[in-house]
């Protein structure tokens, strides 16, 4: 079936806010959008599945509808706890049955949903909780997997809370529980990051909740609006994944972090997901020839420039923001959505109390074609000037200058190989503003500075590729580290916002497999053995994070002054900021294997970076009029004017 563009402009909209099931007092409503069906039951159920103990039927119940293209029904009884489906008729006499794409509670394995009360699932201390204020210049978002954070034997975690959200609330774990190195959230709250972003959360497909050994990144959405099961303690209980989660929110917060939740609306895992079920041929894109089109790679893309759907978008994050008080949304494949719905989902959580601080920003890009609906503006970086600039976007111009194409495991970087790039590069140095990249932020904090992420090779696997030899990715070798110390140094003193797949900062290694997305497990676990055996590469990302912290004009978010380039020898490249009167930074960047000398303005300067240790306090004796720059570094030096 399609609903064709006009079709789906005709249809009712309904603006309210209730949609779904919700208890008052000793009744139950159920309120579900289905304009184009002919009939609704609600089928109820004891359990979340057949398989449990005492699994029936309950009992039928016609919905009457309503207007708007709502159908109704109210229950004289709260019905919270109870799992239900909605069986649905349409003019054609087919029937469907579909869980609520609107529900906040589900069964094991997300195919039925179940009536919530959300106050039932909330944490100790759940109403004391608050998002962390962490101003803009000291945001640093570190990227990981809730089963790889913890799933490692030797975490320090008890077994039964290994990759569960629970592993979260542990505030003093260690290296086999020794007392010794820091692991999970005792080693997160240390490394100088301010937000973790989590990969996906939401319900999610191809995951046995109850099996309890399945891997999966979590880009199958099933059910959004409510938390991955597989990450709880017990799945077949509603509100269990409900608690847990929020537990894990709340224990990231008392560390001072934000959270991130990575949504993936551009798409659903199977064609026909509970949207598609209630309103048939409405809410995935089709081509001029009726068949779904596949910009997500994973097929059935969903029509964000549709009323309804831009609602459903709109109403899952401010649900996220207010049930879990998440702190900010990182949208998959943002390009798949339009300018409109991102722009709405920005105004909407800017309404909420302390929602400008929420933060959101996504790929700018699709895996593929899809099919807009007239009028519809892709969010991509061809639409900056319509995107609200405090929406951010991941910028692969910065990403493969450093590093080298990231789809081509062989191709250098400035930082491995190819310091040719370091023309490029010094556009990056003010977030790309000079529009030479072919797009033009409007804010620096709109740019997204990164080096490695979930998808394709760790930075240390990519290093390794490069380095035109037989690939060993597991011991430490200089020249890679000496080459991940560069790549680090140069995205974390551009200006924009700093992000890192979770063990970047020691040498995180998959042994080169790019796609680990279906695991198995022990390749994509934090190693926190490895993390004691490179702590000196972390300290030099904790010193790296502390200088932005300690001298904003790096980040560009606070009005800080033009950048002004140095005359540099080679493919080196120099450059100083002025900070607010009171201090000047000098930073350089020395791609080659040969040492070099740059010259510095006038004044004593003093080292907050040498190419091997960074700290925000500076160290070393004064140093005038020329630097040494050692091979393959980045080095940074402090003047103070008071």
């Amino acid at each position: 079936m399609c609903v064709t563009e006009q079709q789906a402009a005709a249809l009712p909209v309904y603006l309210g806010n209730d949609l779904g099931a919700a208890c008052q007092g000793n009744a139950t409503t159920f309120k579900l959008w289905a304009p184009t069906a002919t009939a609704v039951t609600l089928r109820r159920f004891a359990t979340g599945t057949d398989a449990e103990p005492g699994a029936k039927e309950l009992g039928r119940h016609p919905l009457a509808r309503s207007w708007a293209g709502v159908w109704q029904l109210t229950l004289p009884e709260n019905l919270a706890g109870c799992y239900y489906l909605y069986q649905l008729t349409f003019a054609d006499g087919r029937t469907v049955l579909s869980a609520d794409p609107y529900a906040n509670a589900c069964g094991a394995g997300g195919q039925r949903s179940m009536v919530a009360e959300l106050a039932q699932a909330e944490p100790a201390g759940w109403q004391k909780d608050a998002r962390p204020a962490i101003p803009p210049e000291a945001r640093a978002v570190w990227e990981c997997h809730v089963g790889d954070f913890s799933a490692d034997p030797r975490s320090g975690v008890p077994a039964p809370w290994r990759g569960k959200y629970n592993a979260f609330t542990l505030p003093d774990t260690t290296l086999d529980g020794a007392g010794g190195y820091p692991t999970c959230l005792n080693y997160l709250k240390q490394l100088g990051v301010s937000y973790i972003q989590l990969m996906p959360i939401f319900d999610f497909d191809r995951c046995d909740e109850t099996a309890g050994t399945d891997y999966n990144w979590g880009y199958d959405p099933l059910n959004l609006r409510l938390p991955e099961g597989s990450y709880s303690t017990d799945p077949f209980h509603g509100y269990t994944r409900i608690r847990e989660c929020r537990a894990m929110i709340a224990a990231l917060h008392r560390a001072g972090l934000g959270v991130v939740m990575d949504v993936v609306f551009n798409h659903t895992y199977q064609p026909d997901g509970w949207l598609e079920r209630t309103v048939p041929g409405y809410y995935c894109r089709r081509n001029p020839n009726g068949t779904l089109t596949n910009g997500s790679g994973c097929g059935s893309d969903l029509a964000s420039e549709r009323t309804m759907y831009r609602k459903y978008m709109v109403d899952c994050c401010l649900h996220w923001a207010t049930a879990y008080h998440v702190d900010g949304f990182r949208f998959d494949l943002m390009a798949l959505h339009d300018v409109n719905t991102m722009n709405a989902i920005r105004t909407a959580l800017d309404a909420l109390p302390g929602g400008r601080s929420i933060l959101m920003y996504g790929e700018p890009w699709a895996g593929g074609a899809t099919c807009m609906d007239r009028g519809a503006r892709p969010a991509d970086k061809g639409a900056l000037d319509e995107l609200c600039p405090r929406i951010g976007f991941f910028c692969d111009n910065t990403r493969d200058d450093i590093k080298g194409n990231t789809f081509d495991a062989a191709d250098p970087g400035y930082a491995n190989g190819g310091p040719y790039h370091g023309v490029r590069l010094l556009h990056a140095l003010d977030a790309w503003r000079d529009g030479s990249g072919g797009f033009l932020p409007r804010a620096a904090g709109q740019v997204v500075q990164y080096v490695s992420a979930h998808d394709n090779f760790t930075l240390w696997d990519k290093l390794t590729y490069t380095a035109h030899r037989a690939p060993d990715f597991t011991p430490p070798c200089e020249s890679r580290l000496a080459q991940n110390r560069l790549a680090a140094a140069i995205y974390l003193t551009c200006r924009g916002m700093p992000f890192l797949l979770a063990g970047e900062e020691f040498a995180r290694t998959k042994q080169g497999d790019g796609n680990t997305y279906r695991g198995p497990q022990a390749l994509n676990q934090l190693d926190w053995a490895r993390a004691e055996r490179f702590a000196a590469l972390t300290a030099y990302y904790r010193g790296l994070f502390a200088i932005r912290r300690r001298y904003p004009a790096l980040t560009g978010m606070a009005g800080a002054q033009p950048i002004c380039l140095l005359a540099m020898p080679g493919w080196c490249v120099g450059f100083v900021v002025e900070g607010d009167a009171a201090y000047r930074l000098a930073v350089f960047y020395n791609p080659d294997q040969d040492p070099h000398k740059a010259e510095l303005p006038t004044g004593a300067w003093r080292l907050l970076c040498d190419g091997r240790q960074a700290s925000a306090t500076p160290f070393g004796p004064p140093v005038e009029k020329q630097v040494a720059l050692p091979p393959v570094s980045a080095v940074l030096l402090l003047q103070t004017t008071e």
